[in-house]
């Protein structure tokens, strides 16, 4: 019988799925997060982008391991069942790791909306821009149903626009500003915001990064998978690490740090400006629009197959509400639905904040389990995941510290999201009690076998 996730095994290439990777990364990372990273870390942000890829890159470790050896589609949720079973932990990860993709959808979104009108001089704080960001993910939502062939092909030519021209304003913007990074860094002593600051940008800036995770959600629909998950992981973070470099010293060698926080929500445009005038904030504004748009579409393609394989596991309830069609297109409504009701109510800074919190602690949890449950069976190194679970909270500490202190209110909302969706899931796994079949988890993966150890309730 035919699954009702109706996954598209191999209708992902390499080339398709470093596209889809960078696409998520490149769409969030630059556009919606500079600014921001800038404003907590100061005149050295571009040194926070250089630690979160560190970190991103010990984290991918346990992500490209345990992806190699099973692959699947839904693949964060697998690694948890396989690491901790059908348990609360499992649950609970997986849905933070969910709402952290949406919270991000919301925030390219809303970035999406912010560049657009600054074609018109319009200020980011009109009410067109939450109507521009829904408009994007209906858009991307249309495109979505239109299935993976056609995701791949936007997302392939998306990803060599975004990527060429961000080269060309970072490389033009560069040469014009004599390859001096002297506006940002003046005043340094004056405006550092010490190690606080500078750790809570690197927690900011690991969003920019975890568009990696795309790929290991899609893994059950990727070629050759065991090998590729892991190649399209390394390949997609060494792509980004290298543009987010050169755009951060682009923006940072033509605005101070007071002007990049000025315009921190749309600070490329405005870096443009000093170097190539208003044709130079056009075309960043260009780029953007297809950076964030692509980077939406990837999203919205992995997070419906995720909650798709979390219904299969029966982690996650699931009403149809009358709608016709299957479960994958059905979460993908419901996708949709919260990334646009966040995109209205919530401004750029919150957004990212929460989706950092999020991610951070769901991806503890990964470490954990690969350290404490799968190291031998995936052969991997024990010191990588420890290194990572030591440099996720250090970070996550940082981060909460200083919003607390500017902002306890996204604090004291994102503890409570954190905790409700434990609280929801050890409830609901209660009430649902055990599951046999093809709802046990690992049941639904892509070669149809390998399933996950079913024992570990505990961390």
């Amino acid at each position: 019988m035919k699954s009702d996730t109706e996954y598209e095994p191999g209708t992902l290439t390499l080339s398709g799925t470093v596209a889809m990777g960078t696409g998520v990364m490149i769409g969030a990372g630059i556009f919606a997060l500079t600014g921001q990273i800038a404003e907590l870390a100061g005149p050295l942000f571009p040194v926070a982008f250089v630690i979160a890829a560190i970190i991103s890159g010990l984290s991918a470790y346990g992500y490209i391991k345990v992806s190699n050896a099973h692959p699947s589609a839904g693949g964060i949720a697998m690694i948890l069942s396989r690491a901790y079973g059908r348990s609360t932990i499992t649950a609970a990860g997986s849905m933070l790791m969910v709402f952290s993709m949406v919270i991000n959808e919301s925030l390219v979104a809303r970035t999406f909306g912010t560049y657009t009108l600054r074609l018109f001089n319009v200020a980011d704080t009109s009410s067109l821009v939450p109507l521009l960001a829904l408009g994007l993910i209906v858009a991307a939502f249309l495109v979505n149903i239109a299935g993976n062939k056609v995701i791949g092909t936007v997302s392939k030519i998306a990803a060599v626009l975004k990527v060429g021209g961000i080269l060309v304003f970072a490389a033009v913007t560069l040469v014009v500003a004599g390859f001096s990074f002297s506006s940002a860094s003046a005043g340094l002593a004056s405006s550092d915001p010490g190690a606080a600051g500078m750790l809570a940008g690197v927690a900011l800036a690991i969003l920019a990064y975890k568009g990696f995770t795309t790929i290991t959600n899609s893994g059950g629909e990727v070629r050759d998978p065991h090998r590729n998950v892991g190649r399209a992981i390394v390949i997609s973070l060494a792509i980004c690490v290298v543009v987010y470099l050169l755009v951060a010293f682009a923006v940072g060698s033509t605005l101070s740090i007071s002007e990049i926080i000025q315009a921190k929500n749309y600070a490329l445009a405005e870096a443009a400006r000093p170097a190539m005038g208003d044709a130079g904030v056009a075309f960043t504004v260009a780029i953007a629009i297809v950076a964030t748009a692509s980077g939406l579409l990837a999203s919205l393609f992995a997070v419906s197959r995720m909650l798709a394989m979390l219904t299969d596991m029966a982690l996650i309830p699931h009403r149809h509400f009358g709608m016709p069609g299957g479960v994958r297109q059905h979460t993908l409504v419901y996708t949709v639905v919260v990334a646009g009701t966040l995109a209205v109510f919530f401004d750029l800074s919150r957004i990212a904040a929460i989706g950092a919190i999020f991610y951070l602690v769901m991806d503890i949890a990964i470490q954990w389990g690969v350290f404490r449950h799968l190291r031998d069976d995936v052969d991997a190194r024990g010191w990588i995941p420890i290194a990572a679970i030591v440099a996720d909270a250090v970070a996550l500490i940082a981060f909460v510290v200083i919003k607390g202190r500017d902002d306890p209110l996204i604090i004291v909302l994102a503890s409570a999201g954190v905790a409700a969706i434990f609280a929801f899931e050890a409830v609901y796994l209660k009430v649902r009690g055990p599951v046999t079949g093809s709802q046990k988890p690992g049941a639904m993966n892509h070669e149809g076998t390998g399933e996950p150890k079913a024992d570990h309730q505990n961390m």
